[in-house]
């Protein structure tokens, strides 16, 4: 049950500022490979940029506060962003957290296709993602 750094994920009100400042001001690019199909249908529909320094993507997500209540889940990972970590093996990284008494909202696959993401909070309330590539 290996967890990698994949994403920080950071929630914005204007996507198109955050894109140009983190591709003229950081030189970040977008990437080529390993890019999300977002769900735009089942819950979340905000516009997204991704740029990366060429290993860990950065997502600058349109901020919705409402995420969590539209799709049913208690954790809303696009209110104030969240770090992203990707893994082989979600199930045993949901026993892991089920044994430590951690609970987690599990999304699915429903905000990005071939993800199977769940998210929950460390101590201080920030989100956390962990998802499979399917």
């Amino acid at each position: 049950m290996k967890l990698t750094l994949h994403h920080i994920n950071l929630s914005t009100e204007d996507v198109e500022r955050m894109d140009d400042f983190y591709r003229d001001i950081l030189c970040l690019e977008v990437p080529v490979h390993d890019l999300p199909q977002l769900e735009k249908k089942k819950g979340y529909a905000g516009a997204v940029a991704i740029v990366s320094d060429g290993a860990i993507q950065t997502h600058l997500a349109q901020r919705d506060i409402h995420a969590g209540f539209k799709t049913g889940h208690i954790v809303n990972p696009v209110s104030h962003g969240h770090i992203a970590y990707r893994t082989d093996d979600l199930d045993g990284f949901k026993a892991h957290l089920e044994a430590q008494g951690v609970p987690y909202s599990d999304w699915g696959n429903a905000a990005v296709a071939g993800w199977h993401q769940i998210f929950f909070y460390d101590p201080d309330g920030n989100v956390i993602e962990v998802h499979q590539a399917d």
